[in-house]
């Protein structure tokens, strides 16, 4: 069983704030001004030793307008003037997929501190060219898998860790919504590492990951669209011993967005959405079934930036919750899953 090192805090509890400082105060800037990087950035500037001062869109007058909404400083019409900045320690990358090994890169190279969104590539060789850069220049990286790092993921696995229920055998996790079909939308782009599966499947995994590790098998089967991305995938992965996970993401429905995990003496479960979830279930065989309900921080991305915080303070070049074997290791189950479907992007053809 993977145990992740985290201790936020639950209803009630004693524990620190994750908003309270953990050492001196990082200077960040942010690639993106996509809809949801605002949710994120109020997030990130709760925290008492982050300062945001910068942010860079394709488009210089959406990046000054993005600066005045969330009282940011500086404004570039390109990444690459931005990581010129000596100023910035840290940056996070919210572009899309097929973006993020190119804007990575050059982040690194710029000496730069590097949170980026899941997926953090769009397959392992491009994941595995990041972490030996972000080595070789002796620099922070993180997938923002933002799951891992919540209340109620913690939570989950300390219960499964503890043996109250047992040995996990079987995990079952959806996760989709109805998305309209559009060619020019970042999900139906092929360029843009559209489709199910890296765009959603992390999250359903990461409760598979968590209760069971990583898999010795995995099989799939899906559907394509005309641009031959996947709108929905079905994903069973295979474990020593009797033990299997049931996964599926979809752009055609929007299923239960739970995840449970059954045991030999019991089971866990979540409420909707899986991958932020508030309340955790919990069933024992020979005892009382209980509900913990966690209050959420903002968003709840707070959790993923006081790690990424703590990790840089404390000069870790990974974080343990969101290591760098993993990240490389989700995308070689996301690669041999777009193999069985036959799903190419055009990043499969060249790291560079």
């Amino acid at each position: 069983m993977v145990r992740y090192i985290q201790t936020p805090p639950a209803a009630g509890s004693s524990a620190p704030s994750p908003i309270k400082a953990t050492g001196r105060s990082l200077n960040w800037g942010i690639v993106s001004t996509g809809h949801i990087v605002s949710k994120v950035v109020a997030d990130l500037q709760s925290l008492e030793d982050a300062n945001v001062i910068a942010v860079s869109s394709r488009n210089e007058e959406r990046a000054r307008a993005f600066a005045d909404e969330h009282d940011i400083e500086w404004a570039y019409d390109s990444y690459e003037a931005m990581f010129a900045e000596p100023e910035i320690e840290a940056v996070y990358i919210a572009t899309p997929h097929g973006q993020h090994f190119e804007i990575t890169m050059a982040a690194l190279k710029a000496g730069k501190n590097v949170v980026c969104e899941k997926s953090l590539t769009i397959n392992a060789a491009e994941a595995r060219v990041l972490v030996a850069e972000a080595e070789e220049q002796d620099l922070f990286l993180m997938e923002a898998v933002w799951t891992r790092f919540t209340p109620v993921f913690a939570r989950a696995m300390e219960i499964l860790e503890s043996g109250e229920l047992g040995d996990p055998s079987w995990v079952q996790a959806d996760l989709g919504f109805l998305a309209p079909y559009n060619p020019e939308w970042r999900l139906y782009d092929p360029a843009a590492g559209g489709g199910a599966l890296l765009d959603l499947a992390v999250y359903p995994l990461t409760w598979a990951i968590g209760a069971m590790g990583f898999p010795t098998s995995v099989q799939a089967s899906g559907d394509l669209n005309e641009d031959g991305v996947d709108i929905q995938t079905a994903i069973t992965l295979g474990y020593s011993g009797v033990r299997h996970a049931q996964l599926m993401v979809s752009l055609t429905s929007s299923p239960t967005k739970e995840a449970r995990v059954a045991c030999t003496e019991g089971w866990l479960g979540t409420n909707a959405p899986l991958h932020n979830p508030t309340k955790l279930f919990i069933h024992p065989l020979n005892g009382p079934a209980r509900t913990e309900v966690f209050e959420p921080v903002g968003e709840n991305y707070t959790y993923e930036f006081r790690e990424a915080t703590r990790c840089i303070q404390a000069e870790l070049n990974e974080s343990p919750t969101m290591p760098w074997e993993h990240s490389v290791n989700t995308m070689a189950i996301f690669d041999g899953i777009r193999h069985q479907l036959g799903i190419r992007y055009p990043n499969d053809s060249y790291v560079a």
